[in-house]
């Protein structure tokens, strides 16, 4: 899937971040999320799957973006 395929929520690119480095929340086609942020070694996940890290802000900015 292509980053031109999602519909970024999160991390308009005028703030700390760059416009593609920040952690973010993107919204795919089919209603689910891909989440960008910081890799996590909390626990080790099963194969096929990983573990990122965001801050708070950036997911309750994801929620407003949705109007929820």
């Amino acid at each position: 899937m292509a980053r031109e395929e999602l519909t970024r929520l999160t991390g308009n690119g005028n703030g700390e971040c760059g416009e593609d480095d920040c952690p973010n929340v993107y919204l795919t086609e089919r209603g689910t999320f891909v989440v960008q942020g910081d890799v996590s070694e909390a626990f080790r996940p099963p194969t096929g799957e990983g573990l990122v890290e965001i801050p708070e802000s950036v997911l309750r900015e994801a929620v407003r973006a949705l109007g929820w």
